[in-house]
């Protein structure tokens, strides 16, 4: 059994919602005591899409996945568990709000 020392929501976006995606990330780190990342306008790590990630405490996640889920407008989020087991964090233990995206695993 892992234990869980936090949790990475991944917001994924492209140049048509970079915009609405700062801004759901903004609006988060402002609801909710949480790290907001840098807006990355390239795929970074296993990610196949632009994204910005927001990480908090798991004792946030039942505030921060609601949150997200009725305010995405329908970007995707990718968010995971942060266990120390990055390959089965970023596959078996993933919670995905809109489509799968494919990501690239190899780099773990």
């Amino acid at each position: 059994m892992y234990a869980i020392k936090g949790y990475h929501a991944h917001v994924y976006f492209d140049a048509e919602t970079i915009d609405q995606a700062r801004a759901l990330c903004e609006r988060a780190a402002q609801a909710f005591p949480l790290r907001m990342g840098r807006v990355h306008e390239r795929p970074v790590g296993p990610h196949p899409d632009w994204s910005c990630q927001l990480a908090f405490g798991p004792e946030l996640l039942g505030e921060v996945l609601p949150w997200l889920a009725l305010n995405r407008h329908g970007l995707v989020v990718f968010l995971h568990p942060d266990t120390g087991n990055d390959l089965l964090d970023h596959s078996d233990h993933a919670i995905w709000m809109g489509a799968m995206r494919p990501l690239n695993l190899s780099v773990f």
